[in-house]
């Protein structure tokens, strides 16, 4: 079984934007340098100051996290794992088959039980439906090539 990769973003984007997103966060943290520089000697040094600075800086750490990829959120399926990535900033968790107790898949979410006790839960959305579809059926064909139990559930809102 080859690699297979599923972005969890509501849109991709391409190159141009990415470098966009790079050069902006590169100025925003220049800019916030300067920023620093230029008023750290003022006659009044508040909170303002080290409140803008802060937050310009993080932003455009951001930005350029972003725009270099590791913000990127995915699932990932190999031979004998689940690469998962749900956050922006934490680091993708793996999901090895042999650890896996069962696994549940409802219209918009799927959990993975595993073996130790912990579950782990993640949304899909609802902006890609197709996409939905094909992740829950590699899910699928990952249980049954793992022989993981798998339930399929439907939500029932009253």
């Amino acid at each position: 079984m080859e690699k297979k990769l599923y972005s969890l973003e509501v849109t991709e984007n391409n190159r141009l934007i990415r470098i966009f997103q790079i050069i902006f966060g590169l100025v925003c943290i220049a800019v916030a340098g300067y920023w620093l520089i230029y008023n750290i000697n003022a006659v009044k040094s508040d909170g303002t100051l080290w409140i803008t600075v802060i937050f310009i800086t993080c932003f455009g750490a951001y930005l350029t996290w972003s725009g270099f990829g590791y913000g990127r959120r995915f699932v990932e399926f190999t031979d004998a794992a689940i690469k998962l990535k749900k956050n922006s900033f934490l680091p993708p968790l793996d999901i090895i088959a042999a650890e896996v107790e069962y696994i549940q898949i409802y219209p918009l979410k799927f959990i993975v039980r595993f073996k130790s006790g912990k579950a782990d839960q993640t949304r899909f959305g609802v902006t890609d439906i197709e996409k939905t579809e094909h992740i829950k059926d590699e899910i699928i064909t990952f249980a049954s090539d793992h022989n993981i139990r798998l339930e399929i559930k439907n939500e029932n809102v009253i």
